[in-house]
This record gives C-alpha cells, sequence and structure tokens, in this order.
C-alpha cells in the first residue's frame, strides 16, 4: 500500500492512552467499492468509498453545503476489499471510531441506555445481507446510548472483564449533508462544556514528544468556538487533491469537557479547521481564527 507523508506521519503518532476494546483495531473490512487505502481514510479523506461532494440543491446566493454520502456496503460478487476502522451497525446507520475519546476510567459515568450488544460477523468477505443491526467488527460487547449526546450521533462500545474497563465511542458522521460546523462540530455540544483545554504543536504531535501547552479560557477561544459553529463547509477531497497534509503548518487543540470526554481539533494555517475523518474541512471567519491561532505559541 503506497502512503504519502500523512500516511508516514501517523505511524509516527504518540500512542493514545485510552483503553479501547481490542478487536476495533484496524481490520480488513469489505466495506468499500472503489474507494481510497486506508492510510488515505485515516489522514485524508473520508471513510470508505466516501467522497464529500457539495450540494447542488443548495439555493442561490446561500453557502454550500457539502453532502457526505452513505458509507456504500460491499458487493462480494465484486471481489473488492477495503480496510477501515472498527464499526458498528445501529438502527441501519454505520457508526465507526469517533474522533471524540474517553478515558476507560470515566466511561461508566457517561453510559446510558443499553442499546443492544454486537455481533461480531462483519469480515472482508462479508456482503450486504451480513450488515445487519448491531453487526460489527469489534467482537461481541453491549452497546450504550451516550448521556449528553444524541445517539443518532454517538454510541459507546462498553463491557468489563475482570474488573478492567474496555470501552469505545463511535460516531454517525455519513449519510448528512453539513451547511455549516453547526451540522458536525455541533453534535458535540461544546457550548458550555469546555472545561480545559491544551495545544500541541505539529514538531510535538509529529515526533511524539507529547508537549501540552495550557490554552487559557477567554475571549480568542469562545470567539473561535463560535465561528467555528457558524463556518463555511468545504469538501475535503479537493482540499487533500491541492495537498493539504503536506505542509506542516497545523496545530492541535484538545478540548476537555465537563463529563471528561476529550475532543482533538486540528488546525491548518490557511484558516481551516477539521474534526475526525469525516470528508469535511471548516473555513472559520479569519478574524476569530487568527485569534486564537495567535495564542498557540
Amino acid at each position: 500500500m503506497k502512503q504519502g507523508f500523512e500516511g508516514k506521519m501517523e505511524q509516527k503518532r504518540r500512542p493514545r492512552k485510552m483503553v479501547y476494546i481490542a478487536a476495533s483495531v484496524l481490520v480488513a473490512a469489505g466495506i468499500g467499492l472503489a474507494g481510497p487505502s486506508v492510510m488515505k481514510q485515516l489522514n485524508g479523506t473520508a471513510s470508505p468509498n466516501q467522497v464529500a461532494q457539495v450540494d447542488p440543491g443548495t439555493p442561490a446566493g446561500n453557502t454550500a453545503g457539502v453532502v457526505i454520502p452513505k458509507i456504500e456496503l460491499p458487493d462480494k460478487s465484486s471481489g473488492a476489499v477495503a480496510d477501515m476502522i472498527g464499526l458498528v451497525v445501529y438502527q441501519g446507520n454505520i457508526y465507526t471510531q469517533a474522533a471524540i475519546r474517553i478515558e476507560a476510567g470515566d466511561a461508566a459515568a457517561l453510559r446510558g441506555e443499553k442499546l443492544g450488544r454486537t455481533t461480531s460477523g462483519i469480515d472482508e468477505w462479508s456482503g450486504k445481507d451480513e450488515y445487519t443491526e448491531l453487526a460489527s467488527n469489534i467482537g461481541e460487547t453491549d452497546i450504550y446510548a451516550v448521556k449528553g449526546y444524541d445517539s443518532g450521533f454517538l454510541v459507546m462500545s462498553y463491557t468489563e472483564v475482570d474488573g478492567q474497563v474496555f470501552a469505545e465511542l463511535y460516531e454517525h458522521t455519513n449519510g448528512i449533508t453539513v451547511n455549516s460546523g453547526a451540522d458536525l462540530i455541533g453534535k458535540l455540544n461544546l457550548d458550555g462544556r469546555i472545561a480545559s483545554a491544551q495545544w500541541e504543536s505539529f514538531d510535538s504531535w509529529n515526533n511524539g514528544k507529547q508537549q501540552y501547552l495550557p490554552l487559557p479560557e477567554g475571549a480568542a477561544l469562545n470567539g473561535f468556538m463560535s465561528a467555528l459553529n457558524a463556518a463555511k463547509p468545504l469538501s475535503a477531497d479537493s482540499l487533500m487533491a491541492q495537498g493539504i497534509y503536506d505542509n506542516e503548518d497545523r496545530k492541535l487543540v484538545y478540548l476537555e469537557l465537563a463529563d471528561k470526554a476529550r475532543v482533538e481539533l486540528t488546525l491548518f494555517g490557511k484558516g481551516l479547521v477539521r474534526y475526525g475523518n469525516a470528508p469535511v474541512f471548516f473555513e472559520v471567519e479569519p478574524g476569530a481564527f487568527q485569534a486564537l491561532w495567535d495564542n498557540l505559541k
């Protein structure tokens, strides 16, 4: 598999301290028919076989939305296989590993209503008929709603083995139209819930130094978050083609919420922000973006 700069960078990335269900790490799964490679998926564009598009139905004069299509399910007869991250099928939608994280020790407090228990039959040979309710590639585990979040966006796998907690969050960010940051970032319910903020330079992140610096609360952060909700969405596909990840002019912002969940945002010096692997970037109002960027020194 050919890897670009961003793929090599991911290999260097620091190990996460969060505890995950072991089976939810990268596995081969036939989830796309003609999608890009897994490294491009994780570090660039979208979930498997997703290419975000500008919404052609947006009225003239309004900001165009970005359509994130539903993940296409495999056709075994095609013989095509693509790599992907862990997934769970819930209410007919595919949820993939979330970009919002939670420490294992804090997961119980977020555990809401039990939604069911996964089955583990999905692999690289699975066809569309096997993507049934609560099918997964993460093994058998209980699935719960997450307190404070819409289960249409976020669910949690949770199990205890010999007193040890294994938990992972899964998010549904496909089959939606994003007209502003609120349509994606807004689902994280950040308003009034940011307990603390840190940031990290690209050099630290890229080399696993974990040199986190405090990001003070105040006008710069508040103005940025407000502008992010109103930000214009841009399809990731064209930005990736232009080599946006070839430039090291980026910084990582980590927001710890009141419920101990941790949200990671990537800021690009061009005034763009990305959350997770959804195939969309957000163009933040320049003044609000620059005010925060200037605090990251």
